[in-house]
């Protein structure tokens, strides 16, 4: 059953239990005229320095496209790009040489998708929008999702390139499993939009730790963790050590400090102090967080320095440092 149909049988139900003056008081305030009056011009962001994703972005919104349309082919620049080995098509595989790929979407009215550990599929952003669209669900992994892209029409594809198998094969002569500060041995690309109607969306999608425990997933398709929007305040995504966004729910928990009014820095410098304070005897991982509100303000923070996140508006095309908990 598709989601429109499935929601529209539930709505007849909800209508009986609702009150027709509740929801007038609802509509009147979320309306996108209301927005439009605190003058939100478009912006796109996400995490790194992935200048042709945002550019892409930028595209889209610039010629009146949706925030949801525009995160959406933003981030499937990078999962295309065959020297990304850290997203989509190319990305490195885990310990047993398979290459799992996660990611989410999440749009204007709190609408959510998610692909977990799916292989052989090149653009898990685009299935995970069809889980969003075309399904009551919210997340499918592994095998049902590939299954499920097949359904929808998505080609099988061999993912592991010549390059991310030479390297593999390197591995596996130590099969030394450390991360490494800001590389994390993967870059997620996590990805926030504000359209010219001044609606939200974020998308986030990565092939994972390289040489990864099979089946391991972080918080990249995790919503919540990985990416969280909420309409009427803002939304932000996370890039790093995947477990310790997860166990702070880190990008629900910046909205939530945008929605008690902190500024998009503020917020993004909380989210990074509560996982630090969980993590009193170990700070040798990165996290990094972007935010942005309703106004068009956004804000990035990270653990230690190196960390940075494209933004682009009408003003110009930037990549800017994020300032970190450590100091070098």
């Amino acid at each position: 059953m598709k989601r429109r149909k499935f929601l529209r049988n539930s709505s007849t139900v909800a209508a009986g239990i609702i009150s027709a003056p509740l929801l007038a008081s609802y509509t009147e305030n979320t309306t996108s005229e209301e927005t439009n009056s605190i003058g939100v011009i478009p912006i796109a962001i996400c995490t790194w320095d992935f200048g042709n994703a945002t550019a892409k972005a930028w595209e889209v919104l610039k010629n009146g496209g949706s925030s949801l349309d525009a995160v959406h082919q933003g981030v499937m620049v990078e999962e295309n790009d065959l020297k990304n080995s850290t997203v989509g098509n190319g990305g490195r595989p885990d310990r047993d040489g398979n290459v799992t790929l996660d990611a989410c979407i999440m749009d204007k009215d709190g609408n959510c998708g998610a692909v977990l550990a799916m292989q052989n599929i090149a653009n898990p952003i685009s299935v995970a929008r069809k889980v969003m669209e075309e399904t009551p669900h919210v997340m499918l992994a592994g095998k049902g999702a590939e299954q499920f892209a097949y359904e929808q029409g998505f080609e099988k594809t061999d993912l592991l390139t010549e390059e991310s198998k030479e390297a593999w094969a390197k591995w596996k002569e130590t099969s030394q499993y450390k991360p490494i500060i800001n590389i994390e041995n993967h870059d997620t690309i996590g990805m926030l939009a504000i359209d010219e109607k001044g609606d939200i969306s974020g998308a986030c999608t990565t092939s994972g730790m390289a040489y990864k425990m099979a089946g391991r997933v972080g918080d990249s398709p995790i919503i919540g963790a990985g990416l969280f929007v909420d309409n009427e305040v803002g939304a932000a995504t996370a890039t790093g050590v995947g477990e310790e966004v997860v166990r702070t729910v880190g990008s629900f928990l910046i909205v939530e400090l945008m929605r008690q009014g902190k500024s998009p820095q503020e917020a993004c410098e909380e989210g990074v102090k509560r996982i630090i304070a969980k993590n009193k005897d170990k700070q040798d991982f990165q996290i990094g967080f972007i935010a942005i509100n309703k106004k068009g303000e956004t804000g990035g923070y990270c653990i230690h320095p190196g960390f940075t996140y494209r933004t682009y508006t009408k003003d110009g095309h930037i990549n800017n440092p994020s300032d970190s908990y450590l100091k070098s």
